[in-house]
């Protein structure tokens, strides 16, 4: 592979993701990184706009999955399950005594991951983050002298996705800078990470809000170990309820440290401390090293969208010079998000000026649900919103307008929901469908999401 090219991982947690998306970085190339539960819609995007020429994946993965169509991908490698037109991933693993050639590009300005976020808004766009961006997050996590900073000594228990931005570069790289363990499941499966976080001796628990959740629950029911070694656990990607964080810790011992970011940020720009005396789990807490913030007041408020600048911001959104403008004006990244911060320097979200829905610490982006629902001849309009939810934060919710006059039923409600479960990631399917007479609209046609949930709240 020449450096440059683009090659898609398409894997769960194993140790063939991590040897390829090292692999990758190391011979130059770009690692663009597919979630595994992607159907067929969201692959052939995701290999199309990033002008992938190989996907490393498993066989299961691609079998109901048509790749022909995809003019710049010119291999496929299978890991398990080897399938027709596939090579075998092991064909790449050659021992070799060579040296290993260092990268002459300028870390600043080479593309070391693409990732793909729906950034505020729309559609998903590949994020080019640099050599620069990433390791100086890794940097920012490694703050020396905190209760909580990783060292050599760590084991962490991950089940969160090496695909996700938190868990590759919070997780698997900032881990491999400081030479300590990194014990891999799949996925979250209650039984077997309580097993496994007592058998591994594990220090440090990387989560979501919903699993916390999960853990607090087992440890009300005293399924919990009540012998651990687990030093501090740390929560990101979806907000977490402060009343939550004080339950956990108590009933566990385990302080949790809230972080803050996004993909755009590699991605972390805030994170909390676990010592006493800064205890605030109720907030994201500081900002990490040479990242400054200011709030965009408007009006007479307290609290404003959050805007920041700094080493680990992306380099923009890959083939989309319109969408990095929107959010990257004068080196300031405009994050969608409403905050407030005390006289101590601790910020607060409060609110989100993006239209995103975060289900268990995922984005959907609402108008890649509509675009799809708008696909099925019974749909003359539609919109999506979230609805607030105790396990998975939010989910979404779809209001639809029908065409010929019908007023909908459960039934068809069904339909529409396993129309966009067939199409897109699971968790993207509609955990509810209102059939509406009309969707409301401001003059330009953008829909009012406010509206739309307002009437969640209201029925």
């Amino acid at each position: 592979f020449k450096p440059g090219e683009v090659i898609a991982i398409f894997l769960f947690n194993s140790w063939e993701f991590c040897v390829a998306y090292h692999a990758a970085t190391l011979a130059g190339c770009i690692p663009t990184l597919l979630n595994p539960s992607f159907r067929e819609r969201e692959v052939t995007h995701q290999l199309e706009n990033s002008g992938a020429v190989a996907l490393i994946t498993d066989g299961a993965h691609i079998k109901e999955i048509n790749l022909r169509g995809i003019a710049s991908l010119r291999q496929i490698f299978t890991v398990r399950g080897g399938t027709a037109g596939a090579e075998d991933f092991g064909s790449l693993l050659r021992p070799t005594t060579s040296k290993v050639v260092k990268p002459t590009g300028d870390p600043s300005s080479t593309i070391a991951a693409l990732p793909f976020s729906s950034g505020t808004t729309g559609f998903p766009k590949g994020v080019m983050l640099s050599h620069t961006n990433l390791v100086t997050n890794v940097f920012q996590l490694l703050a020396p002298g905190e209760e909580a900073t990783y060292t050599k000594d760590d084991i962490a228990l991950n089940c969160l996705p090496l695909y996700h931005i938190y868990g590759l570069n919070v997780v698997l790289n900032s881990l491999l800078a400081v030479g300590g363990t990194l014990v891999l499941m799949p996925r979250f499966e209650e039984a077997k990470f309580l097993k496994l976080m007592r058998d591994e001796h594990a220090t440090f628990l990387p989560l979501v809000p919903p699993i916390i959740n999960t853990l607090y629950h087992a440890a009300e029911q005293g399924t919990f170990p009540q012998e651990h070694r687990v030093r501090y656990a740390k929560s990101g990607a979806a907000p977490l309820a402060p009343d939550l964080s004080w339950k956990f810790t108590r009933l566990t011992g385990i302080r949790l440290r809230q972080g803050y970011g996004m993909t755009e940020a590699s991605p972390v720009t805030h994170i909390g401390y676990i010592e006493q005396d800064l205890y605030r789990p109720d907030s994201i807490g500081d900002s990490v090293a040479q990242t400054e913030c200011r709030l965009h007041i408007s009006h007479e408020s307290f609290h404003g969208e959050l805007v920041m600048r700094g080493p680990q911001f992306m380099m923009g959104y890959w083939n989309a010079p319109e969408a990095t403008s929107a959010v990257l004006r004068d080196g300031w990244y405009w994050s969608g998000d409403i905050a407030t911060v005390d006289t101590d320097g601790f910020y607060r979200i409060v609110d989100r000026v993006k239209e995103m829905i975060k289900y268990k610490g995922f984005a959907i982006a609402p108008a890649e649900v509509e675009s799809v629902l708008l696909e099925h001849p019974m749909v003359r309009d539609c919109g999506i919103v979230g609805r607030q939810d105790l396990v998975a934060g939010e989910v979404p919710c779809a209001f639809v307008v029908l065409r010929d006059g019908n007023r909908g039923d459960n039934k068809i409600a069904d339909e529409l929901c396993g129309f966009v479960g067939e199409r897109l990631t699971r968790y993207k399917q509609p955990r509810e469908v209102r059939f509406v007479p009309l969707i409301p609209r401001n003059p330009s046609g953008k829909i009012l999401r406010q509206k739309l949930r307002d009437a969640l709240r209201e029925l």
